[in-house]
């Protein structure tokens, strides 16, 4: 079973920038495809965010909200997955979820239900 544990939110101002966090545990970290989600009140849950890996070598999908703000970043030896963001607006306001599954990540985007882990979440809160 593995366990994820968001950290990092907080509430900032329009172009302000905050890091998140998801710590893994209880599962073998390189085989997961770790992905960010996020959920506005209202909204449907959206992928932001993963990585995926072709020949051996480690590529991003980015929702097309976030390209050129949004950076995933892993630390395979500390099962750590972080999302920089960076000049966030208004619309990023969400709770951010990590979510995890063993396979391997797609090169496209990413349906909340392939995803049988779930981190309980952390509030992004951006003001103008």
């Amino acid at each position: 079973q593995v366990q994820l544990v968001e950290s990092g939110g907080g509430s900032v101002q329009v172009g302000g920038s905050l890091k998140l966090s998801c710590a893994a545990s209880g599962g073998t970290f390189n085989r997961l495809c770790v992905a960010w989600f996020r959920q506005a009140p209202g909204k449907e849950r959206e992928e932001v965010v993963h990585r995926y890996t072709v020949v051996g070598l480690p590529y991003p999908y980015y929702a097309d909200s976030v390209k050129g703000r949004f950076t995933i970043s892993q630390d395979n030896a500390k099962a750590m997955t972080y999302l920089q963001m960076n000049n966030l607006q208004p619309e990023d306001t969400a709770t951010y979820y990590c979510a995890a599954g063993y396979f391997y990540c797609a090169s496209g985007a990413s349906r909340p239900g392939y995803f049988p882990y779930w981190g309980q979440g952390t509030q992004v809160t951006v003001s103008s």
